[in-house]
């Protein structure tokens, strides 16, 4: 019965997948990409696939790829996509390549989501076991979060627009999950491989070092291992001699072994990666600049956030508004600002390091330079690998109301300001703040809502130890 139902839903599943792929080759198939390449929600200066088109027309021309400050992306993702803008179809321009790599990225990254679910599901299961919270309810169901991530990223608006519109996100994506799932499966080499290549293209995912980090030297998410020291504590209760010596033992195994030795083998081969990386990017550009083009060109153009053309952030209507004085010192502010949340989300959620990445890269999408959709749609289908965590989680059915009428808000506001003339910056800008402010929201209470979780194991292991007792 077991089988036959895991076979009927893993048919459900491929349906859905299969379903998602026909819909968006039937979207790609239209004329223009449905103008989806020219809306600032979904492309970005570092992102548009006609920025990169540029330049790699300059480069072909014998110029340099960043002249004329067009193109502020990666040398080596413009060697790649550079040559498919250039595909014609009866004469005309045809991007039609370009967006079946797309696609196959989005498939790849969905597959990968699913595989890091089932891991996760599998760790789920066995902490469930070990704390005995599976003997005393046998009807509660562990939900299929590897399924739900990969046809949640599948079927996301926001991952379907960002795909169709051109957009370079899926294969940033495609990046940073390939480094989560690298550190899930302990494939140092790969984790390594997908972090250098994701902070390459968007600088961003750096803060995820520390998260695949954890995931290499403690494993998968856990509850709190207190949890599994006052259980075993419980069970070897008759064998202790004394209370000081079960206080002795306690104090032995409140930490877990971390394997440095697996940690030093990634950093090893995140140096490896890195060298072999730039010097790449070198020979790339070795008549344009070389690295020192592309640093100030692509992390400097990051940083410094000098095109102030509208997008779902908040920071070009800001730096469009304040005096070049205090310019310099907002920079500053804007950008620390990250970083100090790094390290005391890391100190409080050491034990649930996916748990942990998805954060960082929700944090990163709120706060940097540039942001579109295909952020969101990155870690809105990480959430989904912990729904049996958050399954209590408040404010849902809000959050997804704001979600989609931000969604449909946006365009408008845009029109009304951009072609019709009757609005102004503040239209589009106060949507943009809308969208921070339910983003804002929804990490607090996916956060609060783990906490919770793990609150909740702890009253109900002190329970099941009472009525061991």
């Amino acid at each position: 019965m077991a089988e036959e139902q895991k076979m009927k839903q893993l048919s459900r599943f491929w349906i859905w997948a299969l379903s998602s792929i026909a819909f968006r080759l039937i979207l790609i198939s239209f004329p223009g990409n449905l103008n989806l390449s020219s809306r600032p929600e979904v492309s970005t200066p570092l992102t548009s696939i006609r920025r990169l088109a540029e330049g790699y027309w300059l480069k072909q021309a014998s110029m340099s790829p960043y002249a004329g400050s067009m193109y502020h992306g990666s040398p080596l993702l413009l060697s790649v996509l550079g040559p498919l803008t250039v595909q014609r179809i009866k004469g005309q321009p045809s991007h039609l390549l370009c967006s079946l790599v797309f696609v196959i990225a989005d498939i790849l990254s969905a597959m990968l989501l699913r595989a890091i679910g089932q891991k996760l599901q599998m760790a789920y299961g066995l902490n469930a076991r070990l704390l005995g919270f599976l003997k005393s309810s046998r009807d509660k169901v562990i939900l299929p979060c590897g399924d739900i991530a990969a046809l949640v990223y599948l079927w996301n608006p926001f991952t379907i627009v960002s795909c169709v519109g051109l957009s370079t996100s899926p294969i940033e994506n495609l990046a940073v999950i390939l480094a989560l799932f690298g550190a899930v499966t302990r494939r140092v080499p790969l984790a390594a491989f997908g972090l250098v290549i994701a902070t390459h293209l968007s600088l961003y995912p750096a803060t995820l070092t520390i998260p695949i980090i954890f995931l290499l030297g403690y494993g998968l998410d856990a509850p709190p291992i207190k949890l599994f020291l006052q259980t075993r504590s419980v069970e070897n209760e008759e064998s202790s001699t004394s209370t000081v010596s079960k206080q002795a033992k306690l104090k032995q195994t409140t930490h877990l072994p971390f394997l440095w030795k697996t940690v030093a083998h990634f950093l090893f081969w995140v140096l490896l990666w890195s060298l072999y990386v730039l010097i790449l990017c070198a020979l790339s550009l070795n008549k344009y600049g070389g690295l020192e083009e592309m640093f100030k060109r692509t992390y400097g153009f990051i940083l410094s956030i000098e095109d102030l053309s509208p997008n779902i952030g908040v920071f070009w209507y800001f730096f469009a508004e304040v005096f070049d004085f205090f310019r310099n010192f907002f920079l500053i502010v804007f950008h620390v600002n990250i970083l100090f949340m790094l390290l005391p989300l890391a100190i409080r959620l050491k034990h649930r390091p996916c748990f942990l990445a998805f954060i960082y890269l929700a944090i990163s999408s709120i706060l940097k330079s540039y942001p579109s959709v295909g952020d969101s749609a990155l870690y809105l289908s990480l959430w989904a690998l912990f729904v049996n965590e958050l399954l209590d989680m408040k404010f849902s059915f809000f959050l997804f109301c704001g979600y989609l009428g931000i969604s449909l808000l946006s365009p408008v506001m845009h029109n009304l300001w951009i072609w019709r003339g009757t609005g102004n910056a503040n239209f589009y800008f106060g949507n943009a703040i809308g969208y921070a402010c339910f983003q804002i929201v929804f990490v607090v209470e996916s956060v609060s809502a783990m906490l919770n979780h793990d609150r909740a194991l702890k009253r109900s292991n002190s329970n099941h130890r009472e009525v061991k007792s």
